[in-house]
């Protein structure tokens, strides 16, 4: 008897087919990865990747969270380890600059770009909403550093979080348009020229 080809491999790696499916929704994006994309880079058929993810949205918010806990920790670990919001951020553009133009990776952040032109309303959502806890993150954190006295009172923290922001997801494309780590290192060390202005 010949070995089948569908269904799910004996050494079937549940781990490894997922860091598979999170690296190919972090290339195309949600929309353009269709299932037989997903059972090609997995190594599985069809009926074992609903048999052991779900479907196609359910597979992918298992993906966004596993980018998170695998690929998207440089962030919180800047905010949890350096002793000020300026360094923090400093900090955090810096290693995105790094992160999101790794060889051995797709470029970009997967939460950025994975949802852009998706007709799936919820998936859009979701990102959207995991871009604001990052935004909500650094607010919390520039807003600590205002009460305590070591940036200035009048300035709005939330404005200061939005800007920072704006300039990781703009890092993040342009990582994917070809900008090389040092090039947005540049960005980033700009982008902290106006830190903590109120004018």
């Amino acid at each position: 008897m010949g070995t089948t080809t569908r269904g799910r491999p004996r050494s079937f790696d549940r781990d490894a087919a997922l860091d598979k499916a999170t690296r190919l929704f972090w290339a195309r994006g949600y929309e353009a990865t269709s299932i037989g994309d997903l059972t090609a880079a997995m190594g599985i058929g069809a009926p074992s990747l609903y048999a052991a993810f779900g479907d196609k949205a359910t597979l992918f918010n298992e993906v966004v969270q596993s980018y998170g806990a695998r690929y998207g920790l440089f962030i919180p670990r800047a905010l949890a380890e350096e002793p000020t919001a300026e360094a923090a951020m400093r900090r955090a553009m810096r290693e995105a600059a790094t992160e999101y133009t790794r060889p051995d990776w797709p470029h970009g952040c997967l939460v950025i770009s994975a949802g852009i032109n998706t007709t799936s309303a919820t998936i859009a959502e979701s990102l959207r909403a995991m871009r604001n806890a990052n935004i909500g993150m650094f607010t919390a954190r520039i807003q600590a550093d205002i009460d305590a006295g070591i940036l200035p009172a009048e300035l709005d923290a939330a404005v200061m979080a939005r800007y920072i922001g704006t300039v990781l997801q703009g890092m993040s494309q342009a990582s994917r348009d070809g900008a090389t780590r040092a090039e947005l290192e540049k960005v980033a060390e700009l982008a902290m020229h106006g830190w903590g202005r109120v004018d």
